[in-house]
């Protein structure tokens, strides 16, 4: 069951992409989330292997992302949906984070934050975009902090899904507000359901409980 749900998500997302016309946009609405019910229902078939509220947490997240996925079409909407989204995720990594890990694991992740504040909220708040910049700078900041706390978890499907999210909303942000991306709709929507399939894969995950750090300054 599992195999054949994988297997209809992937031709149903690449026909999303790469066939599906921007017009009606209701129809191309409706095309866009059939993958996402079916990410969903992979992730509802795969027994729990972390906990049963990380399995509720995740599908919840993915409910709320499948949401999003029709809300952006009204950016603001869609962005403040998508913040609830990575909300749940972080709750469920949590959940499954057994790790200490040294703080300069987080140091790329800071950086990549600062650069993209710099690159694309401050120059909307400098054209007198201020609320927007401010969305953004928030958006930037809960999505940090999930791949950090996904980084944490220490379990390969969870961090490759928060990095393919990053990437994803990289994408998205770039095309939107700097330079207009070839190949947008692949950028971003491959990454994206990718990331949200490895975050549904994720719930069989077992975790690993090797020991803990000892030391506490390389705790965050």
């Amino acid at each position: 069951m599992r195999k054949v749900l994988l297997t209809l998500i992937t031709v149903i997302g690449l026909i999303y992409i790469f066939l599906i016309p921007e017009e009606p946009v209701g129809f191309k609405i409706a095309m866009k989330l059939v993958p996402m019910i079916l990410i969903i229902l992979y992730g509802a078939t795969n027994t729990s292997r972390v906990s049963s509220l990380y399995k509720k947490t995740i599908l919840v997240g993915l409910v709320v992302s499948m949401v999003a996925d029709a809300a952006i079409y009204w950016f603001m909407a869609g962005l403040a949906t998508f913040f609830v989204a990575h909300l749940f995720y972080i709750f469920a990594f949590r959940t499954a984070s057994r790790k200490s890990i040294p703080l300069f694991a987080a140091i790329p992740l800071i950086l990549y934050g600062l650069f993209m504040v710099i690159w694309i909220a401050v120059p909307q708040m400098a054209s007198g975009e201020l609320l927007l910049g401010m969305a953004i700078i928030a958006y930037i900041l809960v999505l940090l902090v999930m791949g950090w706390v996904a980084i944490r978890t220490r379990l390969p499907l969870v961090i490759i899904g928060s990095l393919l999210f990053i990437c994803s909303d990289s994408f998205l942000a770039i095309d939107r507000f700097v330079i207009e991306l070839p190949a947008r709709d692949a950028l971003i929507m491959i990454t994206y359901y990718a990331a949200q399939v490895f975050f549904a894969a994720s719930i069989q995950s077992r975790l690993n409980l090797l020991p803990q750090y000892d030391t506490t300054l390389n705790r965050i």
